[in-house]
């Protein structure tokens, strides 16, 4: 672990050769690049001109990086073409060309049609997507030309100049030009949470982000050469989304690939010995067999359903960056809340300052004259606001004096931290003023001299450490939490900030009290998340009771319909311990938490087997949202909040989130209806391979005639059931349901069909014509089955397809194309029995199924 020395920055060690750009050295060995001396720093104190920006980016020295939210159009091409199942079948289109019939090669027409169908989808999914990643490209503010303007990160170039405020993600790697209370967060560097503080000249590395404190930086790594794009990318695949049916599916295709080789060579050396088939012919067969056991079109139909989720997500204003991130969110069953800008607005206003009773009759002496304490004290928050760019600071400030007092310039200011929840401003003996009488000679209270050390911060920590009378901000800080209010404490002290540790004899000079506006489909999306079984629980760094109070109005209850259980998260046990791990799941409301302890709560909740989203706008919500299962940021997030969330809202609405719950379980219901259709076709197909195999039989379907099957039962109908709506509620569980469904199926369509095909004449175009149709007859009790519940449209979608089966073997051009021989009233007699007790078995199957199916997993 780095050793971070006091005032300067902490960098790990990076091997030099991987960084073309050398500059000269500083010698302090912290940077991966060429540190400047002061004076080449302040050759580039104030930024570049146009001229000079144009001619570096003729040099290519910008700060483009591939940073895409969506996939390239060759990976997308490559993705959906070069397939291990792609090539199998691309094969046997190529055997069967050159071999035997070539109206057995139309699989090859239904592979390309799947192939178009899924480039196309992806196209338009991608182009929606990249569309609104570019309204919400990062950017930064550059100097050039002597004024501030705001540029596209990718547009850096070296030598600019930024400006660096709260929440900034720092897009490159540079110096410092000029500190105001800098703290930068390297934990994405050096693994140490506690944010570093910065001096001028100190080295900024790409990736890391603001959290306390002003500045301004000089670009002076950009691009690929920098670490910005390493981090970033490491931030955004920390861990992958976990999706349930990419897993599964992953899994079945896995298992597919390890027996199919096997199944193939068994099946082509068992038809080149049966009967009277020459080795022209067992191939064409081998090739039927292999169809029938690729499911080509599953992996194909995810893909689909994931992008056009995603591209309608879009248009309702939500930024998927991680495609499964879609289904997440369906199958989550704790939702972390930060309270503000989540159930509230973020916008915050002042509304009353609430000075210190017992102050009220003294003075405090300043170089520029007495005033009142209350004046005093007023002026001096307005000073440690006046750089602060937060929202509490921007709340303050509209409650104090719109001026900075003389003497603030030469004093010490300790910026606001997420961490220490408070900020500090110290005098040196040069800036705080003497004590003695009023120099104006008004004859009033003897003035007292000016505290060394003030501090505003959050009440419950100030007033911990506070001597005297506290009662009267207690009340202040208790009224407020009641009314929903948020509060703000100024304290002062006479002694000096020993490293960063607060006095303990501090006073209370004033309580500033904030209102905020509480969104106006908070509640109403939270009633939906409550009526799903999702479970809420809100985490801020407010305090406990002013978080109550808003979660209460908004209609949030604990379990069981009783009060919400509220904590102070500086109550709770080390993080990771058992004791904070049952406060995890116990508590509704957590305050005052930090951003280790939210990240700790997120993950005993994962722990403890939940689904975890967290929803968050501030950087101090970073590290929470990469490590739940599905991180949202708001739209009005920090850069670095963005970066590591997989789902930005970007409209900033909390009611986009029941839509994006919506797509999530339609997709994963829908799959799980067309998987089992699928699944039972490669089922049925492998136990046809090796059975025929076994027994030496010829193989009783032609390649067309498993396409005409397939067409009316599979591929088809799950083509327009996988993108239908489907509201059914997410359950664990979706392999083994479907396994449950697909294997009794498989099982008995193949006893089906062997059943006709031997009965009628195993090797003739009549017993292929019983197994064609007794399949399709199995098959189609499968579909009506996996249709429901019924409506209009699935209704129509079965219809048509019993249709046009039936038309196809009425029409005699259809007929022969697919080889079918018309069936005898014998034959259909075998035919409708043997497809009837199969359309009755596997109704039969799934009603006596659906005990297991329906059990929890």
């Amino acid at each position: 672990m780095s050793t971070v020395q006091p005032g300067r920055s902490s960098t790990p060690t990076i091997d030099q050769s991987e960084n073309p750009r050398q500059g000269k050295s500083a010698g302090n060995g912290s940077s991966a690049f060429g540190m400047l001396s002061e004076d080449e720093l302040a050759q580039f104190q104030d930024g570049l001109t146009q001229d000079e920006v144009d001619r570096r980016r003729a040099r290519g020295e910008s700060n483009e990086v591939d940073d895409s939210t969506s996939r390239p159009v060759s990976a997308i091409l490559r993705s959906n073409l070069f397939t291990i199942f792609n090539g199998i079948l691309f094969v046997c289109v190529a055997a069967v060309l050159a071999l035997g019939d070539w109206r057995d090669a139309v699989f090859g027409f239904v592979l390309v049609f799947n192939l178009a169908i899924g480039v196309f989808s992806e196209l338009r999914s991608k182009k929606a997507l990249d569309s609104l990643a570019v309204l919400q490209a990062p950017t930064s503010e550059a100097l050039r030309d002597g004024t501030w303007v705001e540029v596209d990160n990718a547009h850096l170039v070296t030598h600019d100049v930024i400006r660096l405020k709260l929440g900034d993600q720092i897009p490159a790697d540079g110096q410092a030009l000029e500190v105001k209370g800098l703290e930068i967060d390297e934990s994405a560097l050096t693994g140490e949470s506690r944010s570093v503080r910065k001096n001028r000249a100190d080295a900024m590395m790409s990736g890391t982000a603001v959290v306390a404190g002003t500045g301004k930086m000089l670009v002076e790594v950009i691009g690929a050469d920098a670490w910005a794009q390493k981090i970033t990318a490491e931030a955004r695949k920390f861990s992958k989304v976990h999706s349930e049916i990419q897993d599964s599916i992953n899994r079945i295709l896995k298992w597919i690939t390890i027996v199919l080789p096997w199944i193939i060579a068994l099946l082509l050396w068992s038809q080149m010995r049966a009967g009277d088939n020459s080795w022209r012919t067992a191939i064409i067969f081998t090739v039927a067999g292999v169809v029938g056991m690729i499911p080509q079109g599953l992996v194909l139909l995810t893909s689909m359903n994931f992008g056009l989720a995603a591209a309608i997500l879009a248009r309702r204003g939500v930024l998927i960056q991680e495609l499964p991130a879609v289904e997440v969110l369906a199958r989550v069953d704790v939702l972390c809340l930060d309270k503000t800008g989540t159930l509230t607005t973020g916008d915050i206003r002042g509304r009353e300052i609430i000075p210190n009773p017992g102050r009220s009759a003294q003075t405090l002496t300043l170089p520029e004259g007495n005033c009142s304490f209350d004046a005093a004290s007023r002026a001096i928050l307005a000073a440690m606001v006046a750089d602060e760019a937060n929202a509490t600071a921007v709340a303050v400030a509209q409650l104090v004096p719109d001026r900075a007092l003389p003497f603030t310039d030469s004093a010490h200011l300790t910026p606001f931290s997420s961490v220490r929840k408070w900020s500090a401003l110290e005098f040196t003996d040069g800036a705080k003023a003497e004590e003695g009488t009023d120099p104006k000679g008004t004859g009033g209270t003897s003035s007292q001299p000016l505290p060394q050390t003030w501090v505003m911060g959050a009440p419950e920590i100030l007033l911990a450490n506070a001597a005297g009378d506290t009662a009267w901000a207690k009340d202040a800080v208790a009224q407020a939490g009641d009314a929903g209010c948020r509060s703000v404490c100024l304290s002062f002290s006479m002694e000096a900030l020993v490293e960063e540790v607060l006095p303990q004899d501090l006073t209370p000079a004033l309580v500033a009290i904030l209102e905020e506006d509480v969104r106006p489909d908070a509640k109403e999306t939270l009633d939906y998340f409550r009526q799903q079984g999702v479970t809420i629980k809100v985490i801020s760094g407010d305090a406990p009771k002013t978080v109550t109070s808003i979660a209460s109005d908004l209609g949030l209850q604990h379990e069981g319909g009783s009060d919400l259980v509220a904590l102070d998260a500086r109550t709770l046990s080390e993080v990771g311990t058992p004791e904070f791990e049952a406060a995890a799941l116990e508590t509704d409301v957590f305050g005052r938490v930090t951003p280790e302890q939210k990240r700790g709560l997120v993950h005993a909740l994962q722990h403890a087997g939940h689904t975890v989203a967290m929803t968050g706008d501030g950087v101090n919500d970073a590290l929470a949202l990469k490590d739940a299962d599905l991180g949202i940021a708001m739209g009005n997030a920090a850069p670095a909040t963005k970066a590591v969330s997989r789902l930005v809202l970007v409209n900033g609405k909390f009611s986009d989130l029941p839509g994006v719950v919506a797509e999530g379980r339609r997709i994963i219901a829908n799959m799980e209806r067309v998987s089992a259709l699928f699944l039972s076709k490669t089922t049925y197909a492998m136990l046809l391979a090796v059975v025929v195999a076994i027994f030496g039989w010829s193989y009783p379907f032609l390649p067309r005639q498993l396409t005409y099957i397939s067409a009316f039962t599979i591929g088809t109908p799950a083509f327009f059931l996988a993108l239908g709506p489907n509201g059914r509620r997410y359950r664990p569980g979706f392999l083994r349901r479907t396994l449950l469904v697909a294997v009794p199926t498989g099982v008995i369509l193949a006893a089906a069909t062997l059943t006709s095909y031997l009965t009628l004449g195993q090797g003739t175009e009549l017993g292929q014509t019983a197994a064609t149709i007794s399949l399709m007859i199995g098959a189609m009790a499968l579909l009506i089955i996996l249709a429901r519940p019924w409506n209009w449209r699935r209704i129509t979608l079965v219809v048509l397809m019993i249709s046009g089966a039936i038309v196809g073997m009425l029409v005699p051009v259809v007929r022969d194309f697919f080889a079918l021989a018309p069936p005898t009233g014998h034959g259909w007699r075998t035919i409708l029995l043997a497809g009837g007790v199969a359309a009755i078995l596997i109704v039969s199957s799934y009603v006596i199924t659906s005990r297991w199916r329906d059990a929890e997993k």
